[in-house]
């Protein structure tokens, strides 16, 4: 075969590649040379498969800290209003500790600690004066038997009952 080229005339031989395995082995190295450069250049990736699997990974993790957080959440829905109620409580417990002191402090008999109002212990304090200046302080009245009388008979409910006046009395 011959080929013009224009400027002069040149002898090449050509032969036609008829077979496929002439056409693989002509292109084999270009071939492996373009494999590496792409293996090459994805080697870091991660393949699709592998991604797959950390996908799924990841949404079962996410599934279950869900669960986790839902089940939490129902456990705990109450916790704040338990909490609540029993700092008022504890408030009220002291609040009535504050007031019986007081009460007893001032004089007034433990009966009426009861109805001393304030919020803190100042108020309930002044409270309690004004209360004290209004019925005046009671004396402590002690029981009949806290004096010793282990009499028996009318004797000893006589005695009893002179102790209780005179306690009455503020003698």
């Amino acid at each position: 075969m011959r080929i013009e080229m224009g400027k002069g005339d040149l002898n090449m031989d050509f032969t036609p590649i008829t077979t496929q395995e002439q056409f693989e082995s002509a292109i084999k190295e270009r071939i492996n040379r373009e494999r590496d450069t792409v293996s090459k250049k994805y080697e870091s990736w991660v393949s699709p498969d592998d991604l797959k699997k950390v996908k799924d990974d990841y949404a079962k993790q996410i599934s279950d800290l869900t669960k986790a957080a839902e089940d939490n959440a129902k456990k705990y829905a109450d916790y704040d209003k338990k909490i609540a109620e029993k700092d008022a409580k504890i408030k009220g417990y002291e609040s009535a500790s504050v007031k019986t002191r007081i009460a007893h402090e001032t004089g007034l008999p433990y009966e009426l600690a009861g109805r001393l109002s304030g919020d803190d212990e100042d108020s309930i304090r002044k409270d309690a004066e004004n209360l004290v200046k209004l019925i005046g302080k009671q004396p402590h009245v002690t029981t009949p038997m806290a004096e010793g009388n282990d009499d028996t008979g009318k004797e000893s409910k006589n005695s009893a009952l002179k102790a209780l006046a005179k306690g009455l009395r503020g003698e």
